[in-house]
């Protein structure tokens, strides 16, 4: 979502980093929410095209780090005070600045606002929670379940995660921070009460999404080894599935959270695999209520007919298969990461259950939808 500004092309800079040859080119891909996803299904096409057979692929953003921003006219004070020539002129350019030009620009803000529909992500949620008649109290039940279940998960969940080692030289408030081992967005003392006592951040007047039913501020990185399984045979390497089918689809911005059934619907019509195919489901959770806006819509035949024109409904999301560890409520969304981040769950899960089809789905800023069939492999 938000390109350092020092890392024009940060899929090259990780590679070179991580001691990837100089040799090897390297891309950055950016679908919003879905670019994890999108990285991993170019690889996939890029395979199939013969254009290479292995690739490492995968998702970062550091939402901490989003700057702020000066506004442009402040940016052009700025211009004329660099290029003045005398004392006096920069005296005068300098003397031009008010104390409104200081005010900054919410780098994080403007990323999470979509410049067509003028909404922020969290005005789209409010939107689906008044059309689906989502009430707060099924937000907050939802946002409990995500805490419990990733609380429930850590154990699980520590496979997947790399320990992050401080930079000593650079304290952090003062401090130096210990290794990281583990999400520190779940919270093992979530409550319904607590969660209930959390103001509107979006409609402080009549909104009911909350800091506590929505996804967490989150940095995160994740990646993943794509080859066919005839290369990662011929390598030795153990195989935790493969990426079977998927689709992306697009829908109202204003609506953005709907876009998961658009995208369910699409791949259905090119793979021929429903919801009811699948033995886990991961369902990003934006927020509660478009998380519970996609759960309701897919069985809805109102909406399949009406939006989807289909005939029947897309089906039910089963609890017992639905982010079985957690989701983005608890863990956090780190946009850019969270599409691969999905995708090494759900195959992880798979291999843990022997179990063996999952989807992948999630909402994307701007009014899309990804939706990934991955399937387990045996070896």
């Amino acid at each position: 979502m938000a390109q350092p500004a020092d890392a024009a092309n940060i899929a090259r800079v990780i590679a070179l980093r991580a001691g990837i040859p100089q040799s090897v080119p390297a891309v950055t891909v950016s679908r919003n929410c879905a670019s994890g996803c999108e990285a991993l299904t170019q690889a996939q096409e890029k395979i199939r095209a013969g254009q290479g057979s292995i690739f490492v692929v995968g998702g970062v953003e550091s939402m901490s780090n989003i700057p702020l921003l000066f506004k442009s006219s402040t940016a052009e004070k700025f211009k004329h005070v660099a290029r003045a020539k005398s004392f006096g002129q920069k005296a005068r350019a300098l003397a031009a600045f008010r104390a409104g030009d200081f005010q900054p620009r919410v780098g994080l803000l403007l990323g999470l606002t979509d410049p067509y529909c003028g909404l922020n992500m969290g005005d789209t949620a409010e939107i689906l929670a008044r059309e689906f008649h989502i009430s707060r109290a099924e937000q907050d039940a939802f946002a409990l379940r995500s805490h419990q279940r990733a609380v429930a998960a850590r154990e699980t969940l520590a496979g997947e995660i790399c320990p992050v080692f401080p930079n000593l030289a650079q304290p952090i408030n003062g401090h130096r921070p210990g290794t990281v081992l583990q999400d520190n967005g779940p919270r093992e003392n979530q409550s319904a009460d607590a969660l209930a006592g959390l103001k509107p951040v979006f409609d402080g007047k009549t909104g009911d999404v909350t800091a506590g039913n929505s996804s967490q501020v989150t940095d995160g990185a994740v990646a993943l080894l794509v080859m066919t399984s005839e290369r990662a045979r011929e390598l030795g390497f153990k195989l935790l599935g493969a990426l079977a089918g998927y689709a992306y689809a697009g829908c109202d911005p204003a609506r953005m959270g709907l876009g998961p059934l658009f995208a369910i619907a699409r791949a259905e019509a090119e793979t021929g695999l429903a919801l009811a195919d699948a033995d886990l489901i991961e369902l990003n959770e934006a927020f509660a209520a478009q998380s519970l806006a996609v759960i309701k819509g897919a069985a809805s035949d109102e909406f399949a007919k009406r939006f989807l024109h289909r005939n029947r409904p897309l089906g039910d999301f089963s609890a017992d298969k639905l982010n079985v560890n957690g989701g983005a409520i608890a863990l956090g969304h780190p946009v850019g990461a969270t599409g691969a981040r999905l995708v090494l769950t759900s195959l992880r899960e798979l291999q843990r259950r022997d179990a063996a089809r999952a989807l992948v789905t999630l909402c994307v800023g701007g009014g899309q939808g990804a939706a990934l069939w991955l399937e387990r492999m045996s070896s």
